[in-house]
Order: structure tokens, then sequence, then C-alpha cells
């Protein structure tokens, strides 16, 4: 977990780590070259649009990204909790704990 002012990307090398995927899938904010790389390292295919003022523009799925949407909606869900959306659990722990909970209620229904 990181502040709420640190940017996605900066924790991305960390979050992929040594997993095995067949696909990534990242909006924008992850088009960088440090990103492409570590995706392409762990045997995966990255799924990421280009950034409109990147030179060399890439070709990405278009049909595969649109089910980013997905997640996209499940998070939007988890935020329906307001202990969630506005970090009610001060400690790192606690939160996590908070969303498996929400997520297990989201899945039951």
């Amino acid at each position: 977990m990181t502040g709420g002012e640190v940017h996605d990307s900066v924790c991305a090398n960390d979050l992929l780590g040594e997993k095995k995927a067949d696909f990534v899938l990242a909006d924008k904010a992850y088009d960088s070259d440090k990103i492409l790389e570590k995706i392409q390292a762990i045997g995966a295919v990255a799924v990421i649009p280009p950034k409109s003022n990147r030179i060399v523009q890439r070709e990405y799925d278009k049909d595969y990204y649109k089910e980013r949407n997905l997640v996209e909606r499940f998070f939007c869900k988890l935020k329906q909790f307001r202990g969630i959306a506005t970090r009610y659990c001060k400690r790192g722990a606690y939160f996590l704990e908070a969303i498996k909970l929400a997520s297990c209620l989201i899945l039951m229904v």
C-alpha cells in the first residue's frame, strides 16, 4: 500500500514481481518503457494503450482491453462501502481485511 499521492506506476515493478501471466491489462498510466520491459520479461503480452504523446504508437488488443471494465466496475462496487471509500481503517492490515470482507459480500450477492 502506498500513500494517496504516490503514482500507481511507481509500484508496478513490485506488483508484477515474478508472477506468471499471459496478459497484463492496464490503463495508459502504465505505458512506460520500464513497465513494458518488465511485462515482456515475465513472458506476458502488454494490453496497455499507448499515451498520446508517445512518438511511436504501439499496437494493443482493443477487444481484450475492453474486458478491463470488469475490474473498474468491481472497484466502483467496493467504493460503495463508506469505510473503504474514506479509508476508515488507517492501518494497512485492517484496511486489507475490510477490502476482503467487502469483496466477499459483493461476490455473494
